[in-house]
């Protein structure tokens, strides 16, 4: 497996102030990236978040912190996938929150996938399920789409290559349903609900108790992942590249100003992270918003509309991972397990001589 000596080729963030119109976001990273993946939210106001993808399309919005269904909505959010960046208008038809508001502050959070992807089971005695969407098996990431035929154990093409660690799966239309997530840390025997702050919980049919493989994952008769003639959306994530990418894992919290060290290999972009066992949101730390190593204190929740939350629960960022100086229960409650995973700033070390030379900053 590679080392990925550029993360920004396949994960930017971008901050912009909105202008009551039409505005071309441009990302700053060392590579172009045109975004495939993009998920918006205000920082200084209680709006809806809002989560875009190439496959579906442009203008076709899903809500992460609600069950809503996509909404097709021309000239109102995010309306061109661009060759390094997007276009944002605001347009005020898509409820829960405008975004390119004027004098409000955002975050977009984006991701590259980038080669099409379609397997016809009948054809290639891959799966139960015919599939299509966009994957980039390079760095781990894609995106799928199916039909749902509500019957249990079926299989699913990815198209990754390799197992995936971390699955969200949302309805697209005919039933609201919330977004489930798999974590290889937890195992297919359990599932967290995206938009809600539960903890995580047993579910047979979710992903049926069956883990993933190198070239499908499985869905039973829930609705959440499987509706019958529901079309349903797929977010998978995986580790191809030793870390130096993608990583995610389960930590324990120690209770403790001098907090769990949780090693990601490489130096974290973006970090989500839940209490498995208790009732506590889905955080989100990224070095855009605060770009200082530590502490990082400027957390976003993606199962709730709060604006951001400027000194809540400081965590350092190093070259390897991150680390607590605090002891709420959100993040490091003695003796509780949380789930995690993260997407690399830089690399630890760099491909050049078998990974020998330590990765620097672009």
């Amino acid at each position: 497996m590679a080392i990925i000596d550029d993360p920004s080729a396949f994960y930017q963030a971008a901050l912009y102030t909105g202008n009551d119109g039409t505005q071309a976001i441009v990302n700053g990273g060392n590579s172009d990236l045109q975004p495939d993946l993009v998920i918006m939210k205000t920082r200084n106001a209680g709006d809806l978040y809002r989560l875009y993808d190439s496959v579906r399309g442009a203008n076709i919005g899903l809500v992460p912190n609600a069950t809503d269904l996509e909404q097709n909505i021309a000239n109102d959010g995010l309306t061109v996938f661009g060759s390094d960046g997007f276009t944002v208008v605001d347009g005020s038809n898509f409820g829960g929150g405008n975004y390119n508001q004027g004098s409000t502050n955002y975050v977009a959070w984006q991701w590259k996938t980038g080669t099409s992807f379609s397997n016809d089971q009948s054809s290639t005695s891959v799966g139960t399920i015919d599939s299509a969407g966009s994957v980039n098996t390079e760095a781990g990431i894609a995106v799928i789409t199916h039909t749902g035929n509500g019957t249990a154990n079926q299989t699913i093409a990815h198209g990754l290559g390799v197992k995936p660690d971390i699955i969200i799966s949302k309805t697209r239309n005919a039933s609201a349903q919330a977004w489930s997530v798999y974590h290889s840390g937890l195992g297919a025997t359990k599932h967290g609900l995206l938009d809600r702050d539960n903890a995580v919980d047993t579910g047979t049919q979710y992903y049926a108790d069956t883990e993933p493989t190198s070239a499908v994952f499985s869905v039973g008769t829930e609705a959440a992942t499987n509706r019958n003639a529901t079309n349903l959306v797929h977010y998978l994530f995986a580790n191809t590249a030793n870390n130096s990418f993608f990583s995610s894992g389960v930590y324990v919290g120690n209770g403790n100003a001098d907090g769990t060290f949780v090693y990601t290999g490489h130096q974290p972009a973006w970090i989500l992270l839940k209490w498995a066992d208790g009732a506590e949101n889905w955080s989100i730390y990224d070095t855009t918003r605060n770009p200082i190593n530590g502490p990082n204190d400027s957390v976003l929740v993606i199962d709730a509309v709060n604006s951001e939350n400027v000194g809540g629960d400081d965590l350092d960022v190093f070259s390897n991972g991150f680390k607590f100086n605090r002891t709420p229960n959100r993040t490091n409650k003695h003796g509780e397990p949380y789930v995690w995973w993260s997407f690399a700033k830089h690399p630890k070390v760099t491909s050049k001589d078998n990974g020998s030379i330590p990765g620097t900053a672009f």
